[in-house]
C-alpha cells in the first residue's frame, strides 16, 4: 500500500468516524418551560384514552350524522373552530388531535408496546378507536391536509365504518411521508437525536407557515398564531413530531383511489399553495362519482378562510347523498 493510498483510507475512516460520532457531539438543549397537555387544555377539552393514547378532542351537535375532524400537519382541533358550530346543525361532530399534535398525549420510545401510533397504520386505527369509545358506528371523516391522507387511508382500511369522505385540500399526490431510501436513516440514533432539533425548526416557520395557507394573510391574526403556537408549550412536542416523521412512508393512495365506494366532496380553495389547487382538482376527477367544489379567494385552510362558503359546500354535498 502506496502512501497516497493510506492518505485515502485514513481521510475516509475519519469521515465515518465523524458521520458516526458527530451528531452526539452537537448539543441538544432541553425545551424549558414546557408543561403536561391536560395543563394546556381548554374549559371544552375533553380527553379520552385510545389504543394507548390519551386522546384530545372537542364535541358539540347530537345525533346522525356524526362528523370526525382531522386536522393537518403542524395544526391541531383548534383549526375546526370556525365550522365546529356549523356542523353540530347537521348531527355530532368530533375533532380531535392526531398523534405528535394538538394536546394528545406523546409517548417517546419505550412507551408503547405493539404498534408504533405515530404510524400510518395508527393513525387510522385510532381514528376507528375514537369512533369505538365514544359508540359511534359510522361516520363521514373531514380531513385537511395530511388529515385527508389519513381519511382516505381509514376509509380504504375499514371502509365499513365510513359513511363518507369531506377531502379538504387533501395530501394524496405529494408529501406522503418519507422516502423509501430515507427511512432507514431516520430511525438511526444519530438522526433520533439530532431529529428534535429539526423538528423545532417549526417554532420559528410556524408563522409564516400558517399565513402562506391562507389566501388573505392579513386575515390571520395574533390570536389565531397564539392557537397554532399552543400546542407547542407541550412536553416532548419536538420528540413527538421527529417519530412521527421518522414513522411516516408513502401509501400508494393515488393508485388506489378507484377503490373508494361511497360519497366523496372534494374542497379546496383556488389560491392553494401548499397542496395545489390543481392537485385537489385531479383528485376529484380520480375519485369516482366525487364532488368537486373550488373555494374563491380561499388557500390552503377553506374551513378557517372562508367558513361560510365551505359550510355551503357541505350542506349542498349531504343534500344530494341518498337516504
Amino acid at each position: 500500500m502506496n502512501k497516497t493510498q493510506k492518505i485515502i483510507i485514513s481521510f475516509f475512516s475519519f469521515l465515518i468516524i465523524l458521520i458516526i460520532v458527530g451528531p452526539f457531539l452537537i448539543p441538544v438543549p432541553l425545551l424549558e418551560g414546557t408543561v403536561s397537555e391536560q395543563e394546556l387544555a381548554d374549559p371544552d377539552s375533553k380527553f379520552i384514552e385510545v389504543n394507548g393514547l390519551s386522546v384530545h378532542y372537542k364535541e358539540m351537535g347530537q345525533g346522525q350524522p356524526a362528523f370526525i375532524l382531522l386536522h393537518g400537519f403542524g395544526a391541531s382541533a383548534f383549526s375546526w373552530r370556525e365550522v365546529m358550530g356549523p356542523f353540530s346543525e347537521l348531527g355530532r361532530v368530533i375533532a380531535y388531535d392526531r398523534p405528535a399534535f394538538g394536546l394528545t398525549s406523546r409517548p417517546m420510545p419505550g412507551e408503547w408496546t405493539g404498534e408504533n401510533p405515530y404510524s400510518p397504520e395508527a393513525q387510522a386505527a385510532i381514528v376507528i378507536g375514537l369512533m369505538d369509545a365514544l359508540g359511534i358506528e359510522k361516520a363521514f371523516l373531514v380531513g385537511n391536509s395530511a388529515g385527508g391522507t389519513v381519511s382516505v387511508y381509514t376509509a380504504l382500511t375499514y371502509p365499513e365504518r365510513v359513511a363518507g369522505l369531506i377531502l379538504v385540500d387533501a395530501a394524496i399526490y405529494t408529501g406522503g411521508g418519507s422516502p423509501a431510501w430515507a427511512r432507514p436513516l431516520l430511525g438511526t440514533p444519530q438522526m433520533r437525536r439530532l431529529g428534535p432539533l429539526l423538528a423545532r425548526q417549526i417554532a420559528d416557520s410556524g408563522d409564516d407557515f400558517i399565513r402562506t395557507a391562507y389566501h388573505d394573510s392579513s386575515l390571520v391574526t395574533e390570536e389565531i398564531l397564539a392557537g397554532y403556537r399552543k400546542p407547542l408549550n407541550a412536553h416532548n412536542w419536538d420528540r413527538a413530531l421527529w417519530e412521527l416523521t421518522a414513522a411516516s412512508r408513502p401509501l400508494g393512495l393515488a393508485e388506489r383511489l378507484t377503490e373508494l365506494n361511497l360519497p366523496v366532496l372534494v374542497l379546496t380553495g383556488d389560491d392553494d399553495r401548499i397542496v395545489t389547487t390543481e392537485e385537489s382538482i385531479r383528485l376529484g376527477g380520480e375519485i369516482p362519482g366525487a364532488m368537486l367544489v373550488v373555494i374563491q379567494n380561499a388557500g390552503h385552510v377553506p374551513h378557517e378562510e372562508k367558513p361560510d362558503e365551505f359550510m355551503q359546500a357541505v350542506r349542498d354535498f349531504l343534500k344530494g347523498i341518498k337516504p
